[in-house]
């Protein structure tokens, strides 16, 4: 497993309830800015094998990306119950709900 793969993997598992966080940002703080896809990929394959709050991963839009609506559906109920209100059918406010992770991969508490 890549550094930068075990950094994403720590950082997703910090995001609090109640917080997201956009592919962008995680790639960002896991020292590769430009790997946004890679973090969709490393959320897609290693989720369930290391128990990832994966709902709380959203696009820099603020919107759920899924097009399968059961997913869609799933991800959006997942963040609901974690105290999270959207403001349309898709998207939440990046404003109120983005977790500003306050620290470079490496340097956390």
């Amino acid at each position: 497993m890549t550094q930068f793969t075990k950094n994403v993997i720590n950082i997703i598992k910090n995001i609090p309830s109640g917080k997201v966080m956009t592919y962008g940002q995680i790639a960002k703080a896991a020292g590769s800015p430009r790997a946004a896809r890679q973090v969709v990929r490393i959320l897609h394959s290693m989720s369930e094998k290391y128990n990832l709050p994966w709902h709380r991963v959203i696009n820099s839009k603020g919107e759920i990306g899924f097009k399968d609506e059961e997913m869609f559906q799933t991800q959006k109920s997942l963040l609901i119950s974690d105290g999270v209100q959207f403001k349309s059918d898709r998207a939440i406010s990046l404003l109120v709900y983005l977790w500003d992770i306050d620290w470079e991969f490496g340097e956390q508490p």
